[in-house]
């Protein structure tokens, strides 16, 4: 289990915090935590920020009513970021959305999903290549194949767990990690996205013409 003390700060003494609704895993704001605002958020159980325009903590609905109940906070593999996952009381925007993120940048979501993992996958590269220290996933590559695989093994045991008990949440966060691994998989034997890409367009076409065939099996 972590502690305060084993996470990343900034130079600012700040470390980001990803505040995520638990229930349907939407990210919700990104804001900043410092040593005190974090232990004040574990003790409280509700979200407690610290505020860089007004240089001060800021508990999230001290003066809105809009609260955010903490579920579980949890580490990046780099432990220098953290995702809040929170049941909110009300909009998690001062203007009154639900999320803050709401102006989409990108109008082709295939093209956007594809420029995330493609962004993801070079970062993984990164790592493998300049291997830097305390980075979990320069861990992995460090232990091998044998260790990577049994990740692999064991993060799709964690989404069938949490399919099995319906929590979507839950289910949403450990097909993120499964991705994850999978990823580092791909780059450990040198496997690039376009293959993969391209193994699933041929299942396209392969689902077709054996469709195809039983209908016309059929007459």
């Amino acid at each position: 289990m972590l502690t305060i003390n084993d996470l990343k700060f900034d130079d600012k003494g700040l470390i980001p915090a990803i505040v995520t609704d638990y229930e349907t895993g939407e990210v919700l704001t990104l804001a900043y935590m410092n040593k005190e605002s974090l232990q004040i958020s574990l003790d409280e159980k509700m979200t407690c920020f610290w505020s860089r325009s007004r240089q001060e903590l800021w508990r999230k609905g001290a003066t809105s009513g809009n609260r955010q109940h903490i579920t579980k906070i949890v580490a990046d593999c780099d432990r220098d970021a953290l995702t809040v996952y929170v049941r909110k009381d009300g909009p998690a925007c001062h203007l009154g959305n639900n999320s803050c993120f709401v102006d989409e940048l990108f109008i082709n979501e295939d093209e956007h999903e594809a420029f995330r993992l493609q962004g993801l996958y070079d970062l993984l590269v990164g790592r493998k290549t300049d291997m830097p220290e305390g980075s979990y996933t320069t861990y992995l590559f460090q232990k091998g194949l044998d260790k990577i695989l049994k990740k692999v093994g064991e993060e799709s045991t964690e989404v069938i767990i949490a399919g099995k008990a319906e929590d979507k949440a839950e289910t949403i966060y450990e097909i993120a990690d499964l991705a994850y691994h999978v990823m580092v998989l791909m780059v450990e034997m040198g496997i690039s996205l376009d293959e993969v890409r391209a193994e699933l367009a041929s299942r396209h076409v392969i689902d077709h013409k054996v469709k195809q065939e039983k209908m016309g099996g059929q007459g």
